[in-house]
C-alpha cells in the first residue's frame, strides 16, 4: 500500500527540496515554499488535541481559503470551506482521519457533506499528476471555486508535484487569459462555460499550457471542436466530490472524441454499469461516506446519479443524470441527447433542456436557448437529427442559462424557467 502523506507533508517536502521556488501565486501576493512553510509552521503551537480534531469552518474569498486548507493540514483540523456568502452551522466531530469536509454542488437539490481523508486526497492528486503529468515547477492557474472539490484537489496536486498554484478569486475570463501567458501557465482546469467565454474573447492557449482539464458539466461537440481546432490540450473528465475529484480522464492522445466520453478510470479504480445503467465507482480515492449518513455499500462501491457506457476499450461514456430522464411519447429521451443536437446548430450559444408534465407527451420537452437563432431554424435542425418524440415543443432564448459556480445546470431553475415559457 502506498504511504498516505497530508497537505502540510507534501508542502514540508516541497519546502526542505525547492526553498526559493514559488508555491503560491495571488494577485500581488507571493508565497515560496520555505515562507508557504513557515507561516503554517507557525499556526501550529497552542493547537489542542481537541481542537485538532475539532472541524474549522472557513468562508471567504480564494486565498482565505486556500491558506486555511494548509492551516488545518498542519493543526491535522478537518476545513469546511463555505461559499462567501454562507454560514455553515458548526460541526461538533467527524469521523477520525477525516482532512476535508466539501458539499456536493446542489445542482440536483440538497446539497451533502462529503467526508474526505489524506488518505483519499493523497491518492487522488497522485493519480491525477500521473494523468496530467504535472511536475515540480509547472503553474497550475486555479479559477475554480475552493469550496468545491475542484479547486481544493487543485492544492493537494500542487503540493504534491512541487508545482506553484496561481489563485484567482473566481473566473474572470479577461484575467485567465492575461495570466496565461503572463505567468507562463502548464495546467489549467475550467467548466466548459469558461471554456466557451476564453474562446468568444480570442484567446489562444500559450506554448507552456500542456492540460486543460474540463469537468463540472457536459462538454459539447461544437465547443470540442472549436476549443481543439485552437490548439486548446483538452482532457475531458468525470468526477466528484463523493471521488475527491477527477477518477477517469480522456486524453488528447486517446484518439477520437465523441460526446461523453470521459475515458478510463485513474489507476487502482473500477467503473461498472449498474442494471439500472447508472455507473459504479470503486477505488482508493472514494470518500468515507456523508456526514448525515450512508454513501458507499458493504463492498465498498459507490452508486452515482449518472447513467453510462463502457465501450470495449474500457473508457466510460456519461449519458446524462438519470433523474433527469424524460419520458415523451412513451420513449425514454434523456436531455442530453437533445443538448447535444441543438448546441450544434449554428447561432446557438448555450441550451438546456427539460421537461413539463403533460397530458398528451408526458414529459413536454422544453429547449432554454441562449443566443440568435430563428425558433423555425433551430426547429428544422431538430427534425434533421432527433426522433420525433425528442422535439423541442417549447423553445424560450434567454441571456444566460442558471448555473451554480462549478458550471453544472440548475435543474430546478431550469424547470421554473420552463413554466413561464408555456405560461
Amino acid at each position: 500500500m502506498e504511504p498516505v502523506f497530508s497537505l502540510f507533508d507534501h508542502l514540508t517536502r516541497a519546502a526542505r527540496a525547492w526553498p526559493e521556488r514559488c508555491a503560491l501565486l495571488a494577485g500581488d501576493r507571493r508565497w515560496t515554499f520555505a515562507e508557504l512553510h513557515a507561516e503554517m509552521l507557525a499556526e501550529v503551537p497552542g493547537t489542542s488535541a481537541a481542537a485538532a480534531g475539532t472541524p474549522r469552518a472557513c468562508a471567504g474569498s480564494s486565498l482565505d481559503l486556500a491558506l486555511a486548507a494548509h492551516a488545518c493540514s498542519a493543526r491535522q483540523q478537518p476545513l469546511l470551506p463555505c461559499a462567501p456568502e454562507k454560514t455553515a452551522a458548526a460541526i461538533a466531530t467527524c469521523p477520525a482521519d477525516t482532512a476535508l469536509i466539501i458539499s456536493t454542488s446542489g445542482s440536483e437539490g440538497q446539497p451533502r457533506q462529503v467526508l474526505l481523508g489524506a488518505r483519499q486526497l493523497d491518492s487522488a492528486a497522485r493519480a491525477a499528476n500521473a494523468c496530467l503529468h504535472l511536475e515540480a515547477g509547472d503553474r497550475w492557474l486555479n479559477c475554480l471555486p475552493l469550496y468545491h472539490i475542484g479547486g481544493q484537489s487543485i492544492l493537494w496536486r500542487c503540493a504534491r508535484a512541487a508545482a506553484c498554484v496561481v489563485l484567482h478569486d473566481g473566473f474572470v475570463a479577461e484575467a485567465v487569459a492575461r495570466d496565461l501567458d503572463a505567468c507562463s501557465i502548464t495546467h489549467l482546469s475550467l467548466v466548459p462555460a469558461m471554456l466557451a467565454r476564453l474562446l468568444d474573447l480570442g484567446c489562444r492557449p500559450p506554448s507552456s499550457l500542456r492540460a486543460v482539464l474540463i469537468g463540472g458539466a457536459a462538454l459539447s461537440r461544437p465547443l470540442y471542436n472549436r476549443a481543439t481546432a485552437a490548439g486548446w490540450p483538452l482532457h475531458v473528465s468525470y468526477g466528484m466530490s463523493e471521488t475527491a475529484a477527477q477518477v477517469a480522464t480522456f486524453t488528447p492522445n486517446d484518439g477520437l472524441w465523441h460526446e461523453g466520453l470521459v475515458g478510463r478510470p485513474l489507476p487502482g479504480h473500477e467503473i461498472r454499469i449498474g442494471d439500472d445503467g447508472r455507473i459504479r465507482i470503486r477505488g482508493p480515492q472514494l470518500m468515507f461516506g456523508y456526514l448525515d449518513g450512508g454513501g458507499l455499500d458493504a463492498e465498498g462501491w459507490l452508486t452515482t446519479g449518472d447513467l453510462g457506457a463502457i465501450d470495449g476499450e474500457g473508457r466510460l461514456t456519461v449519458l446524462g443524470r438519470a433523474d433527469d430522464m424524460l419520458i415523451s411519447g412513451g420513449r425514454n429521451i434523456h436531455p442530453q441527447e437533445i443538448e447535444s443536437c441543438l448546441a450544434a446548430c449554428p447561432g446557438v450559444v448555450d441550451v438546456a433542456v427539460t421537461g413539463l408534465p403533460d397530458p398528451v407527451w408526458g414529459d413536454l420537452v422544453v429547449a432554454l436557448v441562449v443566443g440568435s437563432i430563428d425558433h423555425a431554424h433551430l426547429l428544422d435542425h431538430a427534425r434533421r437529427h432527433l426522433p420525433s418524440a425528442a422535439l423541442p415543443r417549447r423553445i424560450r432564448q434567454l441571456d444566460s442559462l442558471p448555473r451554480n459556480a462549478a458550471g453544472k445546470l440548475e435543474r430546478a431553475a431550469l424547470r421554473r424557467l420552463a413554466a413561464g415559457a408555456s405560461a
